[in-house]
């Protein structure tokens, strides 16, 4: 009798810690000046955070999580998903290398591959089907060294919806809906598993910033939609992004599986061209988020209310090697030295009126007028010249301003000759999905960097 309570017990306590309400942090290392792992997990830990999620199953970083009471979500990378699926040796090989390997590492999560359904390319295409016979095969290798505790899931952006909107018109993209969905939703419920999702009010929020409400976004509470189709009041945008979610996965036939939130937030900063991107939004929105995902009882969501939703906050650092649009680089709740680019309490106990002020929101408005492109603070030289080369090779003309004699000519210097080759790229190649960018090595200013005769190129919002 004493061990059938025991068990019981157990049993409650991993139920409990699978749906608490404590507040996760992704943590991504794609910086070149980062804390160390030892520093950073010291730093999580004195920010309270309850889970960990990686994109990898990182030796060092599990071995210094060992003894510790976060628990972590560690990942498959997607170049391993073929491998897995095919192979139940190959499955038991990776739960023994990142599970097995350390016993006293809270591993709860292991999700298989990142965001799989957003790529489209041919190639691409050839893991989808590997997705879910992978998770099958990590799940068999779990149960078979009697390990009851982990759950599997793999994490998914919006994009695996064809329809958004209303939440209740919410349905799977044609081309995954019967040949990956399915089989993923009935993996998931026989599992009593989480769908992980990544879910960014920003992103249609800034598409649309002149018909969707800023406060709406934020979880300002003065804005309602109802939905026509189920008659459920919305007062946010995350709820009906997630319930969006949980209306396909009805027409699927799984009304019961629950919802995880892998990445969230705001970014902090971004490029002219990327509205409401900045610290007042981003420090609103968590704060917001962690208040309304630990509250007492449970909120969910319209559709499922009284529900606790798991949710990582993405993410821990900002990170300044990550490559796209400026906002990329800017979802860290910290600068890359570890210093708070605002107060944050992850337990959600401190109320909004206790922070410090926070800075003005400068541009929650779309910029109208002028962009240019140019050399960012602090670029490698290096770097730089291979960057100047690649971007006046695209076309004959986009460097001739240039050539020796031309009006662009001197100073002749690699910082003035890239910047103004950036901004000639990302005008004249703009319309062909160009960014500002070169890995970090560019920024957009409205300021204009021309002078005399040179006239940099420029883009008009």
């Amino acid at each position: 009798m004493a061990l059938l309570a025991l068990l019981l017990s157990s049993l409650l306590a991993v139920s409990l810690a699978e749906i608490s309400s404590k507040i996760g942090i992704n943590y991504g290392r794609q910086g070149d000046n980062l804390p160390s792992p030892y520093q950073s997990i010291e730093i999580m830990k004195s920010m309270n955070a309850g889970r960990v999620k990686l994109y990898d199953s990182d030796p060092e970083i599990l071995k210094l999580f060992s003894g510790t009471n976060i628990d972590m979500a560690i990942m498959v990378p997607n170049k391993d998903i073929v491998l897995i699926s095919s192979s139940q040796t190959a499955a038991e090989q990776w739960v023994r290398n990142n599970v097995l390997a350390y016993p006293n590492t809270n591993i709860r999560f292991v999700l298989v591959g990142n965001e799989v359904l957003s790529y489209v390319s041919k190639q691409d295409q050839t893991i989808w089907g590997h997705l879910v016979p992978a998770m099958r095969r990590i799940k068999n290798s779990l149960s078979a060294n009697d390990i009851k505790n982990i759950k599997i899931g793999t994490p998914l952006a919006m994009d695996i919806l064809q329809s958004t909107f209303p939440p209740s018109d919410g349905t799977f993209r044609s081309d995954i809906s019967d040949t990956v969905m399915a089989p993923l939703l009935k993996f998931l419920n026989g599992s009593k598993s989480f769908f992980f999702l990544d879910v960014y009010p920003y992103f249609p929020w800034s598409a649309n910033p002149m018909n969707i409400s800023l406060d709406f976004a934020l979880f300002g509470g003065n804005v309602n939609h109802t939905d026509p189709g189920s008659g459920l009041v919305y007062t946010n945008l995350l709820d009906e992004m997630l319930d969006s979610v949980t209306f396909a996965m009805e027409k699927l036939g799984y009304p019961n599986i629950r919802l995880a939130i892998a990445e969230t937030g705001w970014p902090t900063a971004g490029d002219v061209d990327q509205v409401g991107a900045n610290i007042y939004n981003a420090a609103t929105y968590n704060r917001n988020l962690i208040r309304k995902m630990t509250a007492k009882p449970p909120l969910g969501t319209p559709a499922r209310p009284g529900l606790v939703i798991p949710t990582f906050i993405f993410s821990l650092y900002e990170e300044n090697q990550k490559t796209g649009p400026g906002t990329e680089r800017h979802w860290g709740l910290l600068h890359s030295n570890g210093r708070a680019i605002y107060d944050i309490d992850l337990t959600g106990k401190r109320l909004v009126p206790d922070y410090k002020p926070l800075p003005p929101a400068q541009n929650n408005v779309p910029y109208k007028g002028k962009v240019w492109c140019e050399v960012a603070p602090g670029a490698n030289l290096m770097n730089l010249s291979s960057a100047l080369t690649y971007a006046c090779s695209q076309d004959t003309q986009t460097c001739a301003a240039l050539s020796p004699g031309k009006e662009c000519y001197e100073p002749i210097s690699v910082f003035w000759h890239s910047s103004y080759a950036f901004s000639s790229y990302w005008a004249k190649f703009r319309s062909q999905g160009a960014t500002c960018n070169f890995n970090g090595l560019a920024r957009q200013t409205t300021v204009n960097p021309s002078r005399g005769r040179c006239k940099f190129p420029s883009v008009t919002l």
